[in-house]
């Protein structure tokens, strides 16, 4: 399966169907609406302004399309979904057009603008979802009868593995699973599923796998006194593009985590990789570019005067930088303004305490305001960085939060932030009990990321900073 050819059909397909609802709608226009207007049979003519409408109104369709996400995954693509997306999307984006490009057309009656926008958004959206749906269809029907699938990995060894895996091979309808093979997690060499498909080893080489055999889906398909390793198996899986399914027991099913996305296939617990949409997460990342730039420029005098300051207040540098961990592990230099002496931590990496004798006066004062962060706005720009995202922490703390705290890798599949839930609710911490304690609420925050959690945050972190209440 080559996923950028598939997504290109649907790419054509979708201008297509733009340029072929636009050119319709221009005879429409012309054969229907304007003699209304003049009261006499009008010349269809194809004008130069006509071809660049039919060449950048679908062009700007597909952006959009693309700006939603609707090109991601093309081979995951279910119909009664995608016909619910055609058709908000669709009206959304045609009311835009109406407004844009037709609110001025002389008309013979208001009704017939109704008329109009009706017609839009009928030819686009008809034309649209058709030419999806034979392309959708087309893929459901090769999964269903195995002509393509999804390299998949099983991870057990013993009965729920051999019954999933009979059932998912006794489907009628294929649910696109093509085992490559099995793991095992515990620590026996007798493995009931060996007897139907290879096995490829321990859990623990499992990144290896994925990447040898081009993994795509992995079910979890372990015992129920196994279950203690679900959390393993979930944190060691984090940042591999791939997708986690885990054979529910009855109080999933029963608490309502199991969803029904397919009719004809095994029941599975979704562990999604996604943890924000994708036309949020770029409007998340245009957001974060524009407020940080803005952010500069309208802070400038308050930057050069916070730099006098320091500069004559204490010895050392303005701005303070060394390295932090970030998005997926991937180390970066954050930048702020020096709120401690000159050689802090010539001793080694310490963490501030309110009594902090390192801490200089001027220090103190931007630590409450939150000043001594506004250069992070330089690392958001970069990409290193979001507005709001749990505190990126040092390599050397976040080794002994781990210990305690394994879950905390999970902060990484998302970007550190300015500031965070844990940041307004918590404040610096003082030691790595106080950081586990403060981990809870960024853990929260990421399971329940959206742009209007983002809002909330950023209004009661310019609050804190208002206030000075910050620690």
């Amino acid at each position: 399966m080559n996923k950028r050819i598939q997504a290109l059909k649907y790419v054509l397909a979708d201008y297509f169907s733009a340029a072929l609802a636009w050119g319709l709608f221009f005879i429409f226009r012309k054969v229907y609406i304007e003699p209304l207007k003049f009261g006499v049979p009008v010349d269809l003519e194809f004008t130069e302004r006509f071809f660049y409408g039919l060449f950048i109104i679908p062009l700007i369709w597909v952006l959009v399309y693309s700006f939603l996400g609707t090109y991601s995954d093309p081979y995951r693509k279910s119909r009664l979904k995608e016909l619910g997306q055609t058709l908000v999307i669709s009206f959304l984006g045609v009311v835009v057009v109406f407004f844009v490009l037709l609110l001025d057309d002389q008309i013979a009656h208001y009704k017939n603008y109704y008329l109009s926008f009706s017609a839009l958004f009928g030819f686009h959206f008809l034309f649209t979802f058709i030419f999806r749906f034979i392309l959708s269809s087309s893929t459901a029907y090769r999964v269903h009868n195995r002509l393509i699938g999804f390299n998949t990995i099983i991870v057990g060894s013993n009965e729920k593995a051999v019954e999933l895996f009979r059932e998912l091979e006794d489907q009628k309808k294929s649910s696109g699973f093509r085992i490559i093979g099995f793991v095992h997690i515990n620590g026996s060499r007798n493995h009931m599923l060996e007897e139907f498909t290879p096995h490829l080893g321990h859990f623990d080489d499992i990144h290896e796998l994925i990447e040898k055999h081009q993994i795509e889906e992995i079910i979890c398909a372990i015992e129920t006194s196994e279950h203690d390793k679900i959390g393993k198996i979930v944190s060691s899986l984090d940042g591999k593009n791939v997708f986690l399914k885990i054979i529910p027991d009855m109080y999933d099913i029963l608490s309502g985590q199991v969803k029904m996305s397919s009719i004809f296939g095994a029941p599975l617990i979704d562990i999604s990789k996604e943890i924000m949409p994708a036309w949020q997460k770029k409007l998340k990342r245009g957001i974060d570019i524009f407020s940080a730039i803005f952010a500069l420029i309208v802070l400038s005098p308050l930057l050069l005067l916070t730099a006098i300051i320091i500069k004559i207040s204490s010895e050392g540098p303005i701005l303070y930088s060394h390295e932090r961990i970030g998005l997926n592990g991937k180390p970066f230099r954050i930048f702020k303004f020096r709120s401690m002496v000159k050689n802090a931590e010539v001793n080694g990496p310490a963490l501030s305490s309110k009594s902090d004798s390192r801490i200089t006066p001027f220090g103190k004062f931007m630590r409450r305001t939150r000043i001594d962060e506004i250069p992070n706005f330089v690392n958001v720009i970069k990409g290193e960085m979001s507005l709001v995202g749990p505190r990126p922490e040092r390599q050397y703390f976040i080794d002994q939060i781990v210990e305690v705290a394994p879950h905390y890798k999970h902060l990484q599949k998302i970007k550190p932030g300015i500031t965070s839930w844990g940041q307004v609710k918590y404040g610096y911490a003082e030691n790595v009990k106080q950081m586990v304690e403060r981990l809870k609420y960024d853990i929260i925050y990421l399971e329940n990321m959206s742009l209007f959690v983002d809002i909330k945050i950023l209004i009661y972190t310019v609050l804190i900073v208002l206030q000075g209440r910050g620690k």
